[in-house]
């Protein structure tokens, strides 16, 4: 990589890793999924992958089309709270029944792919402010960066995405020892439910307000 170009890489880099090192919907379920050691990669991928995608368009002009239509952002916020909140729902149900909790984790057998996969998408696309962080922060940036830095930017974003969902979600095996135990995760689906419970209801309250104003 030339001189040229690695300033635009160590940006997208930088940029990215600072926004997505955060306690939100996404790292949570991915968290989750290590844990269980449940179709991991394909999580990870998909994340990652997502991520990557979604500031290339917004490099190449997504931001334009979201000031075009102003009424797409609502939208989102209002689809991500649903699903934030019946997340929510199901995640402190299973922390008040240990008995189903300690089954659905040892005995019963895992999630299909399918599944998981579904949940992982819609933990990734209906959570407006992973398009603001990837489509208009990140993407905003990027689109400033001249000629061929600007595929440099894009690969720092998408190396920076990969190896925080990787160490986020294979390094997650390193507390399984732990988490055998039923009471550790009825402490994390609480801890999930708290987290999901409040993200939902400050979308729900942004939702409201964008459709006031």
């Amino acid at each position: 990589m030339n001189s040229f170009a690695f300033p635009a890489f160590a940006t997208g880099f930088g940029l990215t890793l600072g926004l997505i090192v955060a306690i939100g919907a996404q790292n949570t379920f991915v968290l989750r999924q290590g844990l269980r050691r449940e179709h991991v990669w394909p999580v990870i991928l998909f994340c990652a992958l997502a991520d990557t995608v979604l500031v290339a368009v917004g490099v190449v002009g997504m931001a334009q089309l979201l000031e075009r239509l102003p009424l797409l952002a609502p939208a989102l916020t209002i689809a991500g709270a649903l699903f934030l909140l019946a997340y929510a729902a199901f995640a402190c149900r299973r922390a008040l029944r240990p008995a189903a909790l300690h089954a659905a984790y040892a005995n019963a057998g895992p999630s299909s792919l399918r599944r998981v996969m579904t949940q992982t998408a819609a933990f990734t696309l209906l959570n407006p402010h992973v398009y603001i962080d990837t489509v208009l922060l990140v993407g905003a940036v990027g689109a400033q960066q001249a000629g061929l830095a600007k595929g440099a930017f894009v690969a720092g974003t998408a190396l920076a995405s990969a190896g925080w969902f990787t160490g986020l979600g294979a390094g997650a095996r390193l507390l399984a020892p732990l988490f055998a135990k039923p009471v550790a995760w009825r402490w994390l689906d609480a801890l999930v439910g708290g987290v999901m419970l409040v993200l939902g209801l400050v979308l729900a309250g942004q939702a409201v307000s964008a459709l006031r104003g």
